[in-house]
């Protein structure tokens, strides 16, 4: 979705809420807007405005490298990956599929959309040989797949209607998740609901939600499951960022239906979710343009944990560290349990 909000404030310092914290420090700082991350060979690997692409090493963050793959301004908002190579789609007209190789960092576009209304909102790996991603739909508003398959890109054949204003937000790459059975895609706008696909047998379901919805700027930002069974989804509204009404939902059967968590009692907007590994859905950290927020029961009650703005997305690196990224830089926080 084009209409995406993005809050320029610069980090003044930071200011813990809990004991949880023990540092936030930065590792990367640069003139680029980051909303993708991926974590290989202990590095940080990154995708941004102006073509930008590169890596953050996390043992030593003087070792960095950034390349440009096109003399346009094109704007990376997803970025993904197997065991051989990273691929990333810009997100306006023409949408260039990006593919890199691990080895030498060497780019070469393998797909192209040109279609006018092309927008594409996320792109992840079910495993290493099957990827998906997720455009705003064309005038038809029939549902846009795109499916990475025996080494090629294609359309994705469907017959799932879109309603109208239903589409996806570009926030955090992070508006897709998969398990070992299901796939997910969340959406938002007018409606927002949840779209699974059995990977066995490719069949899409529609279920709806009871999150924030009706206007362009609401609905989900952000989907995370652990498993078949339990997920997690946060957003709100970028317009009116503290409003913190039926902004975060759990489910337990798959998304099939949604329960709404801390309604009226968290701190508001946000674009990611992220669930702790290995800690089977307890333990949940999340990131809003103006702040970041930790939940250790599943997503019920939601503690704030740091002031820092400016921020997008985040990743879990071990139980500990979590990275993240957004307005002009990376940082890793540390939690102390």
């Amino acid at each position: 979705m084009k209409k995406i909000f993005s809050v320029l404030f610069l980090s003044v310092g930071f200011t813990a809420f809990s004991q949880q914290v023990e540092s936030f420090k930065t590792i990367f700082n640069d003139k680029i807007s980051i909303r993708a991350l991926e974590l290989y060979d202990n590095k940080v690997w990154y995708s941004g405005t102006d073509s930008k692409f590169g890596f953050v090493d996390l043992k030593d963050d003087k070792n960095q490298k950034q390349i440009k793959l096109s003399e346009e301004k094109l704007q990376f908002r997803t970025l993904a990956q197997n065991d051989e190579s990273f691929y990333m789609i810009n997100i306006e007209s023409p949408s260039y599929f990006f593919k890199i190789d691990k080895k030498d960092l060497k780019s070469q576009i393998v797909f192209k959309d040109t279609v006018k209304t092309a927008f594409y909102d996320a792109l992840h790996f079910v495993n290493n040989k099957l990827a998906y991603t997720f455009s705003d739909a064309d005038k038809d508003q029939m549902l846009k797949l795109v499916v990475y398959k025996n080494g090629k890109w294609n359309i994705f054949n469907n017959n799932i209607k879109l309603n109208e204003g239903e589409a996806a937000f570009a926030a955090s790459n992070t508006n897709i998740s998969s398990s070992k059975k299901y796939l997910w895609v969340a959406t938002g706008g007018k409606a927002s609901r949840i779209l699974r696909m059995n990977l066995i047998n490719e069949k899409i379901e529609v279920f709806n939600t009871p999150f924030i919805q009706g206007e362009s700027s609401q609905g989900m930002y952000s989907v995370d499951f652990y498993d078949d069974r339990f997920g997690i989804a946060v957003g709100g509204d970028y317009t009116k960022q503290d409003a913190n009404v039926n902004n975060i939902a759990t489910t337990y059967d798959a998304g099939e239906t949604w329960q709404i968590q801390a309604s009226g009692q968290n701190a508001g907007y946000m674009t990611c979710v992220k669930i702790k590994p290995g800690s089977k859905g307890k333990e949940i950290i999340a990131v809003g343009d103006q702040y970041i927020s930790y939940s250790s029961d599943f997503g019920k009650t939601w503690k704030k944990i740091s002031d820092e703005k400016g921020f997008f997305v985040c990743k879990w690196i071990d139980g500990n560290h979590v990275v993240f990224a957004g307005k002009d830089r990376i940082a890793v926080m540390t939690l102390k349990f």
